[in-house]
């Protein structure tokens, strides 16, 4: 584990190691399927790791994958390219990611950093006394108010974005909500908790745009055993988590990553 933390280029040998193992099949299967707007999310499932004793495999499995389609970004939260968390019944953190009792709103993750985040990987490390708290996922395009929202003014209005304390950057970062891709498709970079709008217009269309997020009817919710993880396309997936039932020994422990599309040019085209 220690290797690929300190040498980025055998993450992408391991990734040649396993699509070997798979007959040269896997790689091509996941660019086909993220980069497939009708698509862009996988469930994926590791046969015989599913236990905590095997989280450095796990990390290894999901490095593997996340290397056959780009690369992971530096997580500054970690100070590594993948970042682990725990999930207890407890929690005085300053964001929602670790907090049991509440949703968590759908979200796309990268948006308070430069780098491009066009994937985001969570992988079910360990699980004890849990209920609930399954994965969330709205596809941008099932939303019913998208079109409403994209071709409202502010949708391209540059914002103030701003992470916690806990989340190691200091700097903050400037960019719409809204964005398209190079075909012209809505994307999308937003989220609840770090957004810092200016005045009352901002504010209120924020809060209007969260309702409308959080009552859609096509949100999935997603159960993740321990050892499964989920990949998605983060430009056009938002994802969230549902609330845990109580219990003084819940614990979730969590992995994740989240880089760009080496094999893709459909990123943002801010101002577009």
């Amino acid at each position: 584990m220690q290797a690929l933390e300190y040498k980025s280029f055998l993450r992408f040998q391991v990734g040649k190691i396993l699509d070997d193992l798979c007959g040269n099949q896997l790689q091509p299967l996941l660019i086909k399927t993220l980069l497939d707007r009708a698509e862009g999310a996988l469930l994926i499932n590791g046969e015989g790791i599913d236990h905590v004793s095997q989280a450095e495999e796990m990390v290894k499995l999901a490095t593997a994958v996340a290397h056959l389609i780009g690369r992971s970004n530096f997580d500054a939260m970690s100070g590594q390219y993948y970042a682990r968390f725990v999930v207890k019944n407890v929690d005085n953190s300053d964001s929602y990611l670790r907090q049991p009792h509440r949703v968590m709103e759908l979200h796309n993750d990268g948006t308070y950093v430069e780098e491009q985040t066009d994937y985001v990987l969570m992988m079910k490390i360990d699980e004890q006394n849990m209920q609930g708290g399954n994965s969330l996922l709205l596809h941008l395009d099932d939303w019913e108010h998208l079109d409403e929202f994209f071709r409202d003014p502010l949708a391209r209005r540059p914002m103030r974005w701003a992470a916690p304390p806990s989340k190691n950057v200091s700097k903050d970062v400037f960019h719409p909500v809204f964005d398209v891709d190079s075909l012209g498709r809505p994307v999308m970079r937003y989220i609840d908790q770090f957004v810092q709008p200016k005045d009352f217009e901002e504010g209120t269309w924020l809060s209007r745009l969260s309702d409308a997020l959080e009552t859609s009817k096509n949100i999935l919710s997603i159960p993740v055993p321990v050892g499964k993880f989920l990949l998605i396309n983060n430009l056009f997936w938002l994802h969230g988590r549902d609330r845990f039932t109580p219990h003084p020994d819940l614990r979730r422990e969590l992995m994740r990553q989240r880089g760009y599309f080496a094999y893709s040019t459909n990123h943002y085209q801010t101002h577009q």
